[in-house]
């Protein structure tokens, strides 16, 4: 990945339809290079995919909650991912280290929906602790990483 291959990329996370001409237009390079370059950047597994950013209030989820898992023992990782993986009011499933095993970001309609949620994942098997932390607001949100210092 070159110079090039950044400018590209910044300027599809800034805008993912932008299509080939106008970015070639900002890097300066032909349209057929550009359409070349991104292929190989989907090729390569860096572009993972192009999608919309949906404003969760404006389709009803107003609750965002991160969940703190203990698992007793690493036998249950594999079904508790499986169940994650499964329901949709989890957006986000990171194994971590410290005192709890993994961190989730749920992502309900109301408190009455986060509490099923709560209870099916409190019922799968090894699930030791829960801990969860409601969201107030968000300062700040990044959906792709930086690539300022590359």
């Amino acid at each position: 990945m070159d110079k090039i291959d950044i400018k590209i990329l910044k300027c599809l996370v800034k805008n993912a339809r932008a299509n080939a001409s106008e970015i070639a237009e900002k890097v300066n390079l032909s349209v057929s290079a550009i359409i070349e370059r991104i292929k190989k950047l989907e090729n390569s597994g860096t572009i993972q995919g192009y999608t919309a950013k949906i404003n969760p209030l404006s389709v009803g989820k107003e609750i965002t909650a991160m969940v703190f898992v203990s698992i007793d023992r690493p036998k249950y990782y594999d079904k508790f991912v499986e169940e994650c993986c499964a329901n949709p009011s989890v957006l986000e499933c990171f194994l971590i280290t410290g005192e709890y095993d993994y961190l989730l970001k749920v992502m309900t309609s109301n408190l009455r929906e986060l509490e099923k949620v709560l209870s099916g994942l409190k019922s799968n098997d090894g699930v030791s602790k829960i801990k969860t932390d409601m969201v107030v607001a968000k300062p700040k949100e990044e959906f792709n990483v930086s690539l300022d210092d590359i």
